[in-house]
């Protein structure tokens, strides 16, 4: 308990070391933490969806084909493309360049093709000329040579068909019979004709879709420009609505920044009057417990005396048996501690007097009150100004006002909208009549494929039986019927070739001197930009395609440059080389207003005068304490009586030993004597020593306390007086200063609204309204369905049609050639004898050798 005045004390000041920096936290700093950024404002699309997205053919399986036929195309126009004029010659003249082939039959395609010829198709001289001879030599007219004849020519035969069996797969006709090659050709025409026709219909339909927005390249933009102004009211609606909340909102980070500051003070503040309040009830019980002590003494001495002369006299009588010992004590029985002695604290009481007056609790609590009122008393001391600020916001900048109005309204707008509607409207019967030739050149496609298809079909058949039919011919009981069967398949294919050879070969010839040319003279030079210069070029084009023009501009316009300005992402009037009349940065400078919103911003003003932190009547109380003189006092003195006893000897312990010799004496008037003595001196103890001790712990206390907390009230009042002048002194400067900070960064948050519109007018105008990317992405996405997705499947249609028809010829020659093997033996006997007659006959590969 003695120990806890100090404690508070310590606590005390080191609460008030810890506030010794009274600067608020932030106080300076441009922290714009509270406001946080700027809210993304949604903005709606002013633009008209005329964005064209960029057609791609995705990646197959065709790509490869795709690739040869372009080379292959490459190979046979080596011309490049006319520089000026008309485009003359094409792939019909270079085709015509080339060498006629020789003239030929059989012996041609063999010397083409390297391939040998069958012993069916060997001529006079060789080996036959044997045969003829002998048949020369024979004796006509006799049945006998007749019959041996007939005999040894039907061996001959059984062993010819003998022979050919095993090795009829291995005839040379066989890979011009094994389809595989038309095969693959006729399934890559089934599938190009299949994707030219899915690919014709969504490519038609595309032209239209990309005029109507070239149409509003031009003529929707002072329209969608003035729809984009009008969305500045986006910003101005968001700035309006925190602007009601401007005045609490700085209030709350002065109070937010101050408040660390305030409350450290005032709980500095709240300590030392609590502080003062037990000093001075500590000073007060001192002095008063001094008194009473002085004044106890002066009736215990008195007592005291008696008692030690009368013990004195007792304990020296010569009857007194052993009391030696009780006479030591009886001359120590005397007054120890003199309280007269200690020093006196009226005039400091004198000084103390009334104090405390203030309520320091109450105090502190009105202060906090009103110090946590700041964002309220903010918002009412604002409102004029923001009421100020408001009428500012609501007003539209000038140059932005005239964003649409500048904005060039030529009269090629219109005519460049009027073109390109009669170039819609004129394209969309053509497109009709293109998608229902597609649909002709469709039916034909898959009829000729089909055609193609049977032969294959009907080689593939003919083929297999016949070779089954061969190798069953060593079983007597076999049936010629599948050798006969393969050689009608293989004559059937041969017919259908024949019938189909010359639509075949027409219907190749037309696509490909469309699709070829298509590629070669457009695909190729609109790939490499030659095409562009061509068109830049003058004369190549009518006047009425002329785009300066059509627009009415002062300058000639290079088309390859607008595409590669509008490939680049370049503004509208860039292309049209507009600079000199419209500057999309004057009118999107929103200085001047934000210079005047700035400037309104500078009115804001919030008063903390209100707030004392320390009343008069506790600042009285203070300067009280800080005059009084308490830490003067002479504590020690008091401390040196305060551990003196009381009295110097135990009366307790003196009346027990008296009451043990008065029971030994063998005098009884002087046992009486001492036994009344003892008794004396508890009554003594009881009434006036008790009271006194008591009286000198409670003064202990406060001298304990006084001396403890006294040397550190001086300085800690004196700090915390000039903490609290300090304090007044600058609390309008730091709210100034936070409330200057708090308007920078509502002003940086609200021009962050202003900068999105900014920012999003200037890519929309550019990126979508006053862009050029539809003029590059007709063109591109115009190269990509005429050459990648309409030209490309198309020439590999033809290519592959015409694959399947060049082989045609070599596939009539030897299946009518293989044809004859697979036929019985008796049928080609009869054909033999007929060989006789005939004018122009082939011989046999073998002789008769009788």
């Amino acid at each position: 308990m003695l120990r806890a005045p100090g404690l508070l004390a310590a606590l005390l000041g080191l609460g008030l070391g810890l506030i010794l920096t009274v600067t608020p936290r932030g106080a300076g700093a441009a922290d714009c933490g509270g406001l946080g950024p700027a809210e993304r404002l949604a903005f709606a699309p002013a633009a008209r969806a005329r964005w064209l997205a960029p057609r791609v053919r995705a990646p197959g399986p065709l790509d490869t084909l795709y690739g040869t036929v372009r080379r292959f195309l490459s190979v046979v126009q080596l011309n490049p493309f006319p520089a000026g004029g008309a485009v003359r010659g094409g792939l019909l003249g270079v085709c015509c360049d080339h060498r006629p082939l020789p003239p030929g039959g059989a012996h041609r395609w063999a010397l083409l093709l390297r391939l040998p010829l069958p012993p069916a198709l060997w001529g006079p001289g060789e080996d036959g000329a044997q045969d003829d001879g002998l048949r020369a030599r024979q004796p006509h007219g006799l049945a006998a040579a007749d019959h041996a004849r007939d005999a040894v020519r039907d061996a001959r035969l059984r062993r010819e068909a003998r022979a050919e069996a095993p090795g009829a797969h291995a005839h040379p006709a066989s890979p011009f019979l094994l389809p595989h090659p038309r095969r693959i050709g006729v399934v890559s025409a089934f599938v190009t004709n299949q994707r030219v026709h899915e690919q014709m219909g969504p490519s038609a339909e595309a032209v239209p879709e990309t005029l109507l927005s070239l149409r509003g390249l031009v003529s929707d933009v002072p329209q969608e420009l003035q729809a984009v102004a009008q969305q500045f009211s986006l910003p101005q609606e968001q700035v309006l609505e925190e602007l009601d909340g401007v005045g609490r909102s700085i209030g709350n980070m002065i109070h937010t920044q101050l408040k660390s500051t305030v409350y450290g003070v005032l709980a500095s503040v709240l300590s030392l009057g609590q502080a003062l309040q037990v000093s001075v009830n500590h000073l007060r019980a001192l002095n008063a417990t001094s008194v009473e002590l002085q004044e106890g003494q002066q009736t215990l001495a008195p007592a005291v005396q008696g008692h030690r002369e009368h013990l004195l006299a007792l304990l020296q009588e010569p009857s007194c048996q052993g009391c030696a010992e009780a006479l030591n004590r009886a001359h120590a029985l005397e007054l120890g501690a003199d309280f007269s002695q200690v020093p006196s604290v009226a005039d400091v009481l004198h000084r103390l007097k009334g104090v405390p007056e203030a309520n320091f609790s109450s105090m502190v609590q009105e202060e906090n009150s009103t110090f946590n009122s700041l964002p309220l008393l903010a918002a009412l001391q604002t409102a004029d100004v923001v009421r100020e600020l408001k009428k500012v916001v609501a007003q539209q900048p000038r140059e932005l006002r005239t964003l649409a109005d500048a904005f060039p309204g030529w009269e090629g707008a219109s005519r460049w909208s009027q073109a390109l509607e009669e170039v819609e409207q004129s394209s969309r019967p053509y497109l009709k009549d293109v998608q229902r030739y597609e649909r002709y050149r469709w039916i034909v496609g898959c009829v000729l494929c089909s055609v193609v298809l049977l032969v294959v079909v009907c080689n593939l058949l003919g083929l297999n039986l016949g070779i089954w039919g061969l190798s069953a011919r060593e079983d007597p009981s076999h049936s010629e019927a599948k050798g006969e069967a393969g050689a009608r398949f293989l004559m059937v294919s041969v017919g259908f070739s024949f019938l189909f050879a010359a639509p075949l070969i027409l219907f190749v010839f037309a696509t490909f001197l469309v699709g070829g040319n298509m590629q070669t003279l457009v695909c190729r030079s609109w790939e490499s930009g030659e095409l562009y210069e061509f068109a830049d070029t003058p004369g190549n084009m009518p006047s009425s395609m002329n785009l300066s023009q059509l627009l009415g501009l002062k300058k000639n316009l290079s088309i390859l440059l607008a595409y590669q300005q509008c490939k680049q992402g370049a503004a509208l009037w860039t292309v049209l080389q507009l600079n000199d009349s419209y500057d999309l940065e004057k009118h999107l400078d929103i200085s001047q207003y934000t210079a005047k919103l700035q400037e309104e911003l500078q009115k804001l003003n919030v008063d903390v005068k209100n707030l004392d932190l320390l009343s008069p009547a506790a600042r009285r109380d203070l300067k009280a304490l800080q005059n009084s003189g308490l830490e003067s006092i002479h504590y020690p003195a008091f401390l040196v009586e305060i551990q003196k006893p009381v009295v110097n000897t135990s009366v307790e312990k003196l009346a027990q030993e008296l009451e043990g010799l008065s029971q030994t004496q063998g005098n009884a008037v002087l046992g009486q004597q001492l036994q009344k003595e003892a008794q004396g001196l508890r009554n003594l103890h009881q009434e006036k020593l008790l009271p006194q001790q008591s009286l000198v712990a409670k003064l202990n206390l406060s001298v304990q306390a006084l001396a403890s907390s006294a040397p550190h009230l001086q300085p800690e009042t004196s700090g915390v007086l000039d903490r609290v002048a300090y304090l007044k002194g600058e609390l309008p400067t730091w709210a100034t200063r936070i409330l200057r900070n708090e308007s920078e960064c509502f002003l940086t948050r609200e021009m962050g609204y202003f900068y999105q519109y900014v920012t999003w007018v200037r890519e929309e105008v550019t990126q979508r309204i006053a862009t050029c990317q539809p003029l590059s992405g007709a063109l591109d996405n115009g190269r990509v369905i005429l050459c990648d997705m309409v030209a490309d499947p198309w020439n590999a249609f033809w290519f592959c049609l015409g694959w399947c028809t060049f082989f045609l010829i070599p596939s009539i020659i030897f299946a009518v050639k293989t044809s004859k093997y697979f036929r019985p033996i008796r049928k080609r006997l009869s054909s033999t004898s007929s060989e006789e007659t005939q004018l122009f006959h082939i011989p046999r590969v073998t002789s008769l050798k009788l």
